[in-house]
């Protein structure tokens, strides 16, 4: 069995390369060929959160273990750490064993990446909410994928905000840090807008929503209970809505789940990302990808790192 750290890993997934596998693998699940089993999950402590995923095609069958832990920024450790194991699906012979962390984080930002292209997005100018692994890997995954040009970044820690913003700055992006007294201004300016917190009070609050030009696209990717928010009801009021799956989204999307008990927003009003892929018109409204993740996309990340060392 052959075992990745996160450098070989990452390696092994290149964004636009990953997010074209997810593609194929939401594809491959309205067929029928692609199964799954819901996320578990399970409290620890310090507010951390222990998960597991699975999901099998006709060749491997994956099972990704980890955990949130959101202390962690102060330890100097990801926020997310996992272990992503794939057997033959035939046989079930182990296979690979790769960074979970880096599956994690890739995998998450090339769906992103995937949704932007999928609602037409226009992406010249990034905003990025939050600076951590999340936030880098979105950053990485727009360059590498869209005409991306400036990236705008905005996190709590100013060290860590200057720290991307540099790392930007290495792919030639112009980029600097956004104050808070500047966040909205910011939002005025983006094209596209990313929020990659933890959050369980709205980083992008009420008077955000009438600051969202028509032509905006929100993608949210940090809240993943019922719990947590990055997005104030009335900002998910004000876009056209569009999720990484419909189930995930109903049971974990916190973002989604409060705005329809505030009443700004309805399910009725979500459509999935498999069901634009193919085209979408927009509206006269901001639209606002949600993710919560599913194992779908682990197993997208798994299918291109055993195809890429076969």
């Amino acid at each position: 069995m052959l075992v990745f750290d996160a450098a070989e890993t990452a390696a092994l997934l290149p964004y636009p390369e990953l997010a074209a596998e997810i593609a194929a693998v939401l594809r491959a699940a309205v067929r029928g060929e692609v199964s799954a089993l819901e996320r578990g999950t399970l409290p620890l402590p310090g507010g951390g959160t222990f998960l597991s995923m699975a999901a099998a095609d006709a060749r491997a069958a994956i099972v990704k273990v980890g955990s949130v832990h959101p202390l962690n920024a102060g330890r100097g450790l990801p926020t997310v750490q996992a272990v992503v194991v794939a057997v033959d699906a035939v046989d079930g012979r182990p296979l690979v064993v790769l960074d979970g962390t880096t599956v994690t984080t890739r995998r998450t930002a090339a769906l992103s990446l995937l949704a932007a292209r999928s609602v037409a997005a226009d992406t010249r100018t990034l905003l990025v909410v939050g600076a951590g692994t999340q936030a880098r890997g979105h950053v990485e995954a727009f360059a590498a994928g869209s005409a991306v040009e400036r990236v705008l970044v905005h996190g709590r820690n100013a060290g860590r905000a200057g720290a991307l913003a540099r790392h930007a700055a290495a792919f030639g992006l112009a980029a600097e840090v956004v104050e808070p007294e500047s966040l909205i201004r910011a939002v005025e300016g983006a094209d596209t807008v990313v929020t990659t917190t933890d959050s369980v009070a709205p980083v992008l609050g009420d008077a955000v929503a009438a600051s969202l030009r028509p032509e905006a696209t929100l993608i949210a990717v940090g809240a993943f209970t019922p719990a947590m928010v990055e997005l104030a009801p009335a900002v998910v009021g004000r876009c056209q809505v569009i999720v990484d799956t419909l189930a995930g989204a109903r049971a974990e999307a916190g973002d989604l789940i409060q705005a329809v008990a505030a009443g700004t927003w309805s399910w009725a009003g979500a459509g999935e990302l498999v069901g634009v892929l193919e085209g979408f018109r927009r509206g006269p409204r901001p639209v606002l990808f949600k993710s919560v993740g599913h194992s779908m996309f682990d197993l997208a990340a798994t299918r291109l790192a055993l195809r890429s060392i076969a």
